[in-house]
């Protein structure tokens, strides 16, 4: 195998690890000895700065690391202070509601609610960090109970739940007529 061939293996270790590596463990997996793996670490690190990239590789006593060089800082600081922006669709947004305003609620109150599968949604709510589950209900199948976070509070600018607003009954009964209207069932007598 050619010197820069493990280069290339060396380069693969550091950049998955993360973490400092010790020289005695590369050199194992590479089947080189100490010596013939230090120059290799050494002849990659010096790559690395000649080339002027935004990677480094550093030695810490016997292990080496690959890590971010000192003038892309700024860059990163940027980046890392950008938020990151969760699109919530409408099929997103009537889950969340259902779930804010019933909550302790399970997949399938939600469901039944909305007369369709929820999985997505849900899915997609929990990794936005705006729903959890808060436990298993005590019944057949032991469905899963789910709530809203307290990043559900900051995003919605509310101190609790009971801050929500809500719905006249009047406001209710006049949805209710229009849903009605826009959905008319023929039922048999």
């Amino acid at each position: 195998m050619s010197d820069q061939e493990y280069k290339n293996i060396i380069e693969a270790i550091l950049f998955t690890m993360g973490d400092a590596v010790d020289v005695g463990r590369i050199a194992k997996a590479i089947e080189l000895d100490k010596g013939h793996t230090k120059r290799l670490l050494k002849e990659l690190a010096d790559e690395y700065e000649i080339n002027g990239r935004g990677i480094r590789i550093i030695a810490l006593d016997e292990s080496y690391q690959m890590c971010t060089d000192e003038s892309m800082y700024d860059y990163l600081i940027r980046i890392a202070k950008q938020p990151e922006r969760h699109v919530l669709t409408d099929v997103m947004v009537e889950t969340l509601s259902i779930i804010a305003y019933r909550q302790p609620v399970t997949r399938g109150e939600i469901e039944k609610i909305r007369g369709v599968s929820c999985d997505h949604a849900i899915n997609r709510l929990i990794e936005y960090g705006l729903v959890t589950e808060l436990g298993r209900l005590d019944a057949p199948g032991h469905p899963i109970l789910f709530g809203t976070t307290e990043e559900f509070l900051r995003r919605f600018d509310v101190a609790s739940i009971e801050q929500l607003p809500r719905v006249s009954p009047e406001t209710v009964e006049q949805f209710k007529e229009e849903a009605e209207r826009e959905t008319p069932i023929d039922v048999p007598v």
